[in-house]
């Protein structure tokens, strides 16, 4: 897929890395938006270094500028040596495998005006908050996840590089991550003319890449504020992982929540011990499962007459048929009367979280299957976008091997 305007650049860049000799395994984490409040206090405790402490920085006591705070800590960790910056720009290969599943790919700059598409609505909040997280540092602390129809010069760099003994490698949570700097001249400009005819999607990061366009708008730099840092992955040689995003709603009690959706779902009891994946898998059509940690139900035939009442008119083509389409319109909004944006409204990647939220807040979880690739990948092609929060693809870059500067690589 190609676009008539600016081509996709990847841009090299100056990182700004921690120091040779930090213990990178105890200062690294995942994205800022799979943290919750136990596994924050876990990294936090791991290293004063932990860049968890940038990421999601807590207000000093009687001073509310979280962004302060984080800002004031970069300072101070340069000061003192923890980070460093390269002397000169670069890409990086990076990969990341996990027990299931493997990323591998290009980290650098990617423009923000060239061919990338989102998949996802966003939220005005995480966005305004990243964007706020970015101005006060001067910083993009995460690389986005981006991946697009490869099989060239491109891909041919990271699988070569990937032959080559990696620049660092360590092992945390039992999963391992490596990391190789690539500035040859002739690798760059293989790279450079490969991409120049592709499209990006967005697999993971639209809040933070709507962030990226906000702070340039805010204040332009060149060669700075109008690229945002992005793993960009081959989904020919290496695809990811896709998985749904669950929900867990509070003060809304399994039976409740089960009575109301009999309106217009087959409600079907599952036993405690049902896999709910497999109970999902097992479903040709729409459905879904609705527990509280102590009992389940499937969800599923939803009655085309109601579909057709809750889902608005302006909807795109396609949107009464997906998962994530009826989660949100028919059965949060019209029966259960539930904006998705609603405060009592958490999105959980695991479904154990899930329900471990809705026992905690006496409400119910709803798990989700993964939707289906070629539906994102119609609707980012027609300019149309997924509901907020439904897909999730992995495995995700993690947050400390590399950082970049919001200043221009001449400083």
């Amino acid at each position: 897929m190609t676009t008539a305007g600016p081509p996709l650049r990847l841009t090299p860049f100056r990182a700004t890395t921690y120091a040779p000799g930090a213990d990178l395994a105890a200062v690294v984490c995942p994205p800022y938006d799979v943290i919750g409040d136990r596994a924050l206090a876990e990294f936090e405790a791991h290293d004063p270094h932990n860049i968890v402490h940038l990421t999601l920085p807590r207000p000093l006591p009687g001073d509310g500028d979280r962004y302060a705070r984080a800002a004031h800590t970069l300072r101070e960790w340069r000061e003192a040596g923890v980070l460093r910056r390269d002397p000169s720009p670069a890409l990086y290969v990076y990969q990341h495998v996990t027990a299931g599943a493997s990323a591998i790919g290009l980290v650098g700059g990617v423009g923000l005006d060239g061919p990338v598409l989102p998949h996802e609505n966003t939220f005005p909040g995480p966005v305004a908050d990243r964007a706020a997280l970015m101005s006060a540092t001067r910083m993009q602390l995460e690389p986005i996840l981006l991946t697009y129809g490869g099989g060239g010069a491109a891909s041919e760099v990271v699988d070569h590089t990937a032959g080559t003994e990696p620049n660092l490698e360590f092992t945390v949570a039992g999963e391992s991550h490596r990391l190789w700097r690539v500035d040859r001249p002739d690798a760059l400009a293989a790279v450079a003319a490969d991409l120049a005819g592709r499209t990006a999607l967005i697999a993971d990061g639209h809040h933070r890449f709507a962030a990226y366009r906000a702070v340039h708008a805010a204040g332009p730099v060149s060669a700075a504020t109008d690229h945002g840092l992005a793993l960009l992955v081959d989904a020919a040689r290496h695809p990811l992982e896709l998985r749904g995003i669950h929900r867990s709603v509070s003060g809304l009690t399994l039976d409740e929540a089960a009575t109301t959706a009999a309106k217009a779902f087959d409600v079907v009891a599952l036993a405690a011990d049902d896999d709910p994946a497999a109970a999902l898998e097992a479903e040709r059509g729409t459905a879904f499962v609705i527990g509280d940690g102590q009992r389940q139900a499937l969800l599923r035939s939803p009655q085309p007459a109601t579909i057709a009442e809750a889902v608005p008119a302006d909807r795109p083509d396609g949107w009464a048929a997906l998962d994530a389409g009826v989660l949100v319109d028919v059965l949060l909004a019209h029966l259960w009367g539930v904006d998705d944006s609603d405060a009592r409204v958490t999105y959980h990647h695991d479904r154990r979280d899930a329900l471990r939220a809705a026992g905690r807040g006496a409400g119910v979880a709803v798990l989700v299957r993964p939707p289906a690739l070629a539906d994102v990948l119609a609707l980012a092609a027609r300019g149309e976008r997924m509901p907020r929060k439904s897909t999730s693809f992995g495995p995700k870059p993690w947050t400390g091997l590399l950082m970049r500067d919001l200043t221009s690589d001449q400083d």
